[in-house]
């Protein structure tokens, strides 16, 4: 019988492997994730100061921007630590508990991003009964749901993959552990663990993805008869489709696309697109063009 190694720590290869990269790399993605940390705690301060904007709508954003700066924090430190690092190192259970934390993180922001679509559906299709439906009850309920359920979703997630063992390779060709790739480098059979991987990728991206687009294009846009009407709609719209397209779009591809033919770099830039980027762009994307954020914002700066 062939003697096999169980490994119990993997090497990061990160986003190359030129060493002259390793610096420029660092101070870019340092420069992001400081972008989006002040900006997502700008958001929630601005929100939580001026009781004006205490709407369902800002409720949404500020629990967004909350998990954003949770989402960033997942993988983002330990990229940049890998940057400067000789050994570019992660032991078996830091890339579990990284896994666990980024499903996590991910499905919460999908669901999140449903109940803000439907927020704005409700306050463009019945304005005049917005606070009945959107009572803060109901609000609380919807992000109580989207953190627990999503919260079972990677439990359930990383116990499978607790139950895997890993030997010989242990090379992580990625700036951190995720899912495919950790399944990838298992010597034991990971049937179970891409059926769910499959299943809850299917559910929350299919699912999700609908009901924004329902909510929007179809029950909102097209059931406003006046053109000026469907300009406002689009206009209120336009972010949150964005949002969605940038983040729900590149995290299926990411997770449900075939297990050949794709390149390892574009896989790495797509990772790079939904897990650093979109927490950044979230709060210049829903606050650029609000003239309420923009008030409230000038009043805790004291201009």
């Amino acid at each position: 019988m062939e003697n096999k190694t169980t490994v119990n720590m993997f090497i990061l290869l990160g986003l190359s492997n030129d060493s002259h990269f390793q610096i420029p790399f660092f101070m870019v993605f340092l420069v992001i994730y400081l972008i989006t940390l002040v900006g997502n705690i700008l958001i929630i301060m601005v929100i939580k100061a001026d009781s004006h904007i205490h709407t369902p709508m800002y409720f949404f954003l500020c629990n967004l921007s909350f998990l954003d700066v949770c989402y960033s924090s997942v993988t983002v430190p330990k990229m940049l630590e890998g940057f400067l690092a000789e050994q570019k190192t992660i032991p078996l259970s830091g890339c579990i508990a990284q896994i666990f934390f980024f499903i996590f993180m991910v499905g919460t922001e999908i669901f999140l991003l449903s109940a803000m679509a439907y927020d704005r559906y409700v306050a463009i299709c019945n304005p005049l009964r917005y606070s009945t439906p959107m009572n803060h009850r109901v609000c609380m309920q919807m992000v109580l749901g989207a953190w627990i359920s999503d919260f079972l979703d990677s439990l359930v997630t990383t116990i499978f993959l607790t139950e895997l063992s890993f030997c010989d390779s242990r090379e992580v060709n990625h700036f951190s552990c995720e899912l495919p790739l950790l399944l990838q480098l298992s010597c034991t059979d990971t049937f179970g663990n891409e059926m769910v991987i499959l299943t809850f990728s299917m559910t929350l991206g299919f699912a999700s993805l609908l009901l924004i687009l329902a909510s929007y294009i179809i029950s909102t846009i097209i059931r406003i008869s006046s053109s000026e009407g469907r300009h406002k709609a689009f206009s209120t719209c336009a972010a949150h489709l964005i949002v969605v397209l940038l983040f729900c779009g590149t995290a299926f591809i990411r997770y449900v696309r075939p297990a050949f033919g794709y390149s390892l770099a574009v896989d790495k830039l797509i990772s790079v697109q939904y897990s650093i980027l979109t927490p950044m762009l979230n709060p210049i994307i829903y606050s650029l063009k609000n003239k309420e954020v923009k008030v409230a914002l000038r009043k805790v700066l004291g201009r």
